[in-house]
């Protein structure tokens, strides 16, 4: 019997990419690239998704032979950073070990060739909050399952991010946002498909009623009120 695993974590209900805690602390993301203990650039990750590679259409290029063309990707969603190798040659470590897939640490290393990637999560103080918008209340979401041996449950999104699927076959989030709710691919070779259509890499806005195939299972995602 196939295991399908929901997990749902409590962030600050603020927009992409940024959370403000109750003390106006805004936790950022950013990477330090360097070779041979010489820094050779800063990389904010203000963006869902961010390649490695050494093809210059990567957002960090690295133009070194031992490098993929297409070598490694970070998705980061609210606070949360992804890193999975893209089938490089050399392959992608992480703090010395060899990483498929992983979920970054402050402080972890990765580790492409001779270069360093250096992952950073750190807490800042905000110097001012003029001009924060603050979005209308958002309808709580739910999915309910539709088939498996969980096939008629429901689960409400009460938090900001929920994680669905199986880690050894296909993952992905739901992310609560001030304008809405999202899914996102995080793991697997297989993309999440909506309404019979395979999503991108990118994240795709929830509609009420659509329908979710994620790891063998289907669900429908709903707002309630």
């Amino acid at each position: 019997m196939l295991s399908f695993h929901v997990t749902q974590m409590a962030y600050p209900a603020v927009g992409r990419l940024q959370v403000i805690d109750p003390y106006g602390n805004i936790k950022m993301a950013k990477l330090i690239l360097s070779m041979d203990g010489l820094v050779l650039k800063e990389i904010a990750l203000d963006k869902e998704r961010i390649t490695v590679g050494r093809k210059p259409y990567n957002d960090i290029q690295i133009d070194n032979l031992a490098i993929s063309g297409e070598h490694a990707v970070i998705v980061t969603i609210l606070d949360d950073s992804f890193l999975e190798d893209l089938n490089s040659t050399n392959g992608t470590f992480v703090n010395g070990q060899p990483v498929r897939k992983r979920i970054l640490q402050d402080g972890d290393v990765i580790e492409l060739g001779k270069y360093r990637l250096k992952y950073f999560n750190e807490t800042v103080k905000q110097a001012a909050r003029a001009g924060f918008d603050v979005a209308a209340p958002l309808p709580l979401g739910g999915i309910q399952i539709l088939t498996g041996a969980n096939a008629g449950k429901e689960l409400e999104l009460t938090k900001n991010l929920t994680r669905l699927g199986r880690p050894d076959a296909q993952v992905a989030v739901i992310t609560r946002r001030p304008h809405g709710y999202f899914l996102t691919h995080v793991e697997g070779d297989t993309y999440p498909v909506i309404n019979g259509k395979t999503l991108e890499a990118q994240s795709h806005p929830l509609a009420d009623h659509d329908v979710i195939e994620l790891a063998g299972v289907k669900m429908e995602f709903f707002l309630k009120g």
